[in-house]
């Protein structure tokens, strides 16, 4: 008998860190899940975009131009220009 109560003993420190570890291992996969992260799968590199800027142009259409090719200066335009501003 007391060899029983020895080996549970030796064998409870094993098992508490085993149910520790997997609660714990079971938190970061709902953590995971809930948010979305992938932790195994590879992230797709992101494109290099040029910087583009929409404006519009004098005939009324939307138009997306390179911020390089704007100068330097903007102003912001009033309703009242832009409904004269615009060819019908």
């Amino acid at each position: 008998m007391d060899n029983k109560e020895n080996t549970t003993q030796t064998n409870e420190p094993s098992r508490r860190k085993f149910v520790w570890g997997m609660g714990i291992l079971s938190a970061f996969a709902a953590v995971g899940s809930i948010t979305g992260i992938s932790f195994w799968r590879k992230k797709k590199p992101v494109a290099n975009k040029k910087q583009t800027v929409k404006m519009l142009t004098q005939d009324g259409r939307l138009v997306e131009v390179d911020v390089s090719k704007i100068s330097g200066k903007m102003k912001k335009v009033t309703n009242t220009e832009m409904q004269h501003w615009i060819k019908k």
